[in-house]
């Protein structure tokens, strides 16, 4: 209960207001005010936008319905790396010279072999010359398939050919670690060998090093990065200044292709720039399998003649050792197989050579014209046992493709004591029990892959043969080098 003093204050009021109508209207209107100003002070503020920063307005593009949509370029591909499992040794770039300097030199008017004329057949199937369909008729299976007629002097369109086709090939010369020349220097310089004009004979030569040392990867290490194939003796290029000494041409003297590596098919013994490599033969299997099949043909074929001599006898001399050869064999006709090539067609029948290297332990073989010759490869490939008459003449060529101890897969004989005739050759030979001569013919075996150049098909094979070795060799030697001045 409220105390009297509130209560008598009260009732005051209520006199006071009700006593007088219109003092109740401005105590009704006095209560209303109250009431409104209590109610707007507890209602929230109103959410408007902050005027004093500024407004942000996003504009959204509708695309036309014609409009094409266009998409970022994908970021280029990174190079291949310069080395890799298949190309340990890194990427090779082969020169587009003018043609001038490879392919029109190329003969085209002869397209088979003839004795002739030593530029015949060089031009046909990239070097490999024409099918030699004639040994159908005396190989059994599909040999034959797997020879053709090669010139002896096509290494640099074989080299040229199977290098466009490389697998570490790049097409970019930065990526390079090796870069290749076709330059068919043999065809340049043959072609002028038996005249009189010496300048003649240098001229393609000096004019394709005009051009390649004003390429810019020439000049980095000054062609000791490069390296080229030469289908000729390295004797028909060292034309000297001396009157008395003026065959050939002087194209491996010249200053700038002495950092050159070189390729060709008989080298200078002391000139490490040179490296020899084998002799193109007729024989270029296009997989491992018809390889594997011909080792084990010519390990099997029945041998009826002790040895073979096959040469040309136009113009030797009384004294010349292949005319002693040829003589003493045309006597021991039961034991020997002697083919006369300036008689029979040797270059465009093979059979005329093949049959009797299948057939014989043994094939003699003189040094002629030069230290090294085709035949003893075409020897080896048959499976035939070559016999030597100078010492060491094939320890110092084919370093890379040979056994080093020349007697494991060959026998030599003194030349002078065949010219003497203090020795017989076929005595010489019988002497050799029939496993002495099968060990010896086992690492002629061994050694065919390395001594031929095949024909990959669609540039598919599983073998290493002559290219791949010599190539793989001059990479190695290359990135040594760069690796080496790179370290220094």
């Amino acid at each position: 209960m409220l105390p009297n003093s509130i209560m008598t204050a009260l009732n005051s009021i209520k006199l006071h207001i009700f006593s007088n109508p219109g003092r109740i209207c401005v105590f009704l209107v006095f209560l209303w005010a109250q009431f409104t100003i209590i109610s707007l002070a507890r209602t929230p503020t109103p959410c408007f936008p902050d005027r004093s920063s500024p407004l942000t307005v996003r504009y959204v593009k509708i695309p036309s319905p014609n409009a094409t949509t266009t998409t970022a370029p994908a970021a280029p591909e990174p190079p291949p790396p310069r080395y890799t499992d298949d190309c340990p040794s890194g990427r090779v770039y082969a020169y587009d010279l003018p043609p001038s300097f490879n392919r029109d030199l190329v003969p085209t008017a002869c397209t088979d072999l003839d004795p002739w004329n030593w530029q015949c057949g060089i031009a046909p199937n990239h070097g490999y010359g024409q099918a030699a369909s004639e040994l159908r008729r005396t190989l059994p299976g599909d040999f034959h398939k797997s020879w053709y007629h090669t010139n002896e002097f096509t290494l640099e369109l074989l080299f040229h050919h199977r290098i466009l086709k490389h697998k570490c090939r790049t097409l970019d010369p930065d990526l390079a670690t090796a870069f290749y020349i076709p330059f068919y220097a043999g065809l340049a310089v043959g072609k002028h060998l038996w005249g009189n004009d010496t300048s003649a004979r240098d001229r393609h030569c000096e004019l394709m090093l005009t051009w390649i040392k004003s390429q810019n990867y020439w000049k980095v290490m000054n062609g000791s990065d490069h390296f080229i194939s030469i289908g000729r003796i390295t004797w028909d290029f060292r034309r000297l200044t001396d009157p008395g000494k003026s065959w050939g041409s002087s194209f491996l003297n010249m200053p700038s292709m002495q950092r050159v590596i070189r390729f060709i098919i008989e080298k200078h013994p002391s000139d490490e720039m040179d490296v020899s490599v084998p002799y193109p033969t007729g024989f270029h299997p296009k997989t491992s399998d018809e390889l594997a099949e011909w080792q084990s043909f010519v390990r099997d074929h029945k041998r009826s003649a002790l040895f073979t001599f096959i040469g040309t006898d136009r113009n030797w001399g009384a004294d010349d050792l292949r005319r002693l050869l040829m003589d003493q064999c045309r006597r021991e006709s039961s034991s020997c197989r002697a083919v006369d090539c300036g008689v029979s067609d040797c270059a465009r029948n093979s059979s005329v050579t093949l049959l009797p290297l299948l057939e014989s332990e043994f094939c003699l073989q003189p040094k002629g014209d030069s230290f090294t010759s085709k035949a003893v490869f075409e020897c080896l490939v048959a499976g035939s046992v070559p016999v030597f008459f100078t010492k060491g003449a094939y320890e110092e060529q084919y370093e890379w493709f040979l056994p080093g101890e020349q007697e494991s897969y060959s026998v030599f004989i003194e030349q002078e004591e065949v010219r003497s005739g203090k020795v017989a050759v076929k005595e010489v030979l019988k002497r050799y029990s029939k496993e002495e001569i099968e060990r010896k013919r086992e690492k002629v075996i061994a050694m065919i892959p390395r001594i031929i150049y095949s024909k990959p098909n669609a540039g598919v094979k599983s073998f290493r043969d002559a290219f791949d070795i010599a190539v793989d060799g001059a990479m190695e030697r290359i990135k040594d080098e760069k690796e080496w001045v790179d370290f220094l």
